[in-house]
């Protein structure tokens, strides 16, 4: 890129932002590092680093010689990421919050700032990489396979992804440690956050629970045999193994239990021993309406697909539920046909597509089943486990 411009990067307070700032001022950019701060209910020093992550940003920006800013968008965070993310909870379901943060908030609240500040260009420390042709922007998983994070921006727009850049990108996450020590950022050694986005890493169970009240029910097994008590349905999501508090060897067997259904009229968790119970597993996935990165559908075949964050790709073909034929219904829901099972679809979460490197685009799961319990438009919940 040899024109200059004026871009505020997303300074978290993390090695990778950090270096993508590095890489930008190196460059010759006009750059200025922005701290969002997104979280302020009980923000404190035993759960939440935002105060930390603040002083570490502007560490950063003070080492690599760039204006630095911090900024609130606590209110949008909690209407637009937040509430939304206990919905769902409250419904039985599970959330991906940092899926609806990266739309809503890094690519949306943080943009629309950016621009008052007089910058055509926003970026951040995402381990993707972007593609323009003809016009239009691909969305291109990054360098580093084990740190790639299309699936946590497959619900961008291409007028978001065409004012983003992801300058580590082509990078790894050793090049990065490694060019953050060598240039003395002093995030060089950072531990990667995994806590939920910008809410941070505490008991989950026990912040949940601030917000959504204790519904204990029965734990079961698909015959009906009750082996325990949970806390609340809100608690608990599919494939789960810890926390189920089920001691003993309830059906004569030491295999772990796990988490393989909710009945929420009947407020019971179905539970299963072993990880290859093939109520665990799902070969049809049924979702709400797809977003696509292009604006239109792509081909329905030879496409692959994940459920998960930390899944592989694997081999699906995409369908739309109705038989109508106006694909490009916004409105349009979708199923996708594995070849070979999934472990665990949950609804909530999101079925993310991709043509090779390209993120096609995604969409919140509803239901999910195999082809002997659930057809087209029957949702798993309704099938007996």
């Amino acid at each position: 890129m040899t024109t200059k411009h004026r871009i505020v990067v997303g300074l978290s307070g993390g090695v990778d932002s950090s270096v993508a700032a590095w890489l930008l001022k190196k460059a010759g950019h006009e750059v200025i590092g922005i701290f969002m701060k997104n979280w302020e209910d009980d923000d404190t020093d035993e759960y939440c680093s935002s105060r930390q992550d603040l002083v570490d940003a502007a560490s950063v920006a003070d080492v690599v010689g760039i204006e630095f800013e911090a900024v609130n968008f606590a209110n949008e965070y909690r209407d637009r990421v937040f509430a939304e993310f206990l919905r769902e909870y409250a419904a039985g379901r599970t959330p991906n919050p940092d899926v609806l943060c990266n739309s809503e908030i890094k690519f949306r609240s943080f943009l629309d700032h950016a621009r008052t500040q007089g910058a055509d260009r926003i970026a951040t420390g995402h381990y993707a990489r972007l593609r323009h042709s003809a016009g239009s922007v691909e969305l291109l998983k990054g360098a580093d396979a084990s740190k790639d994070q299309t699936y946590f921006l497959h619900q961008l727009t291409q007028e978001q992804l065409a004012s983003a850049l992801f300058p580590v990108g082509d990078m790894t996450k050793r090049q990065v440690r490694d060019l953050a020590r060598e240039q003395g950022i002093p995030t060089y050694d950072k531990k990667d956050s995994t806590g939920i986005c910008f809410i941070g890493e505490r008991p989950f169970r026990e912040f949940l629970a601030r917000y959504l009240p204790k519904q204990s029910g029965p734990m079961r097994t698909p015959e009906g045999v009750v082996v325990g008590r949970h806390q609340g349905l809100a608690y608990y999501t599919l494939g789960q193994r810890q926390g189920l508090g089920i001691g003993g060897t309830h059906g004569g067997s030491s295999e772990p239990w796990f988490v393989a259904g909710k009945d929420q009229e009947g407020n019971a968790l179905l539970v299963v021993q072993g990880h290859g119970d093939r109520r665990l597993y799902s070969s049809v996935v049924e979702t709400g309406p797809m977003h696509w990165i292009a604006g239109t559908p792509p081909r329905t075949s030879g496409l692959a697909a994940k459920t998960r964050y930390r899944m592989p790709d694997a081999s699906c073909v995409l369908e739309p539920v109705e038989s109508r034929t106006d694909l490009d219904s916004p409105d349009r829901r979708w199923c996708a046909r594995f070849e070979a099972p999934q472990w665990a679809p949950t609804p909530g979460q999101y079925l993310v597509v991709y043509d090779g490197e390209v993120c096609l685009g995604g969409a919140v799961i509803e239901s999910a089943g195999d082809e002997s319990t659930v057809g087209v438009g029957e949702r798993a919940e309704d099938v007996p486990v």
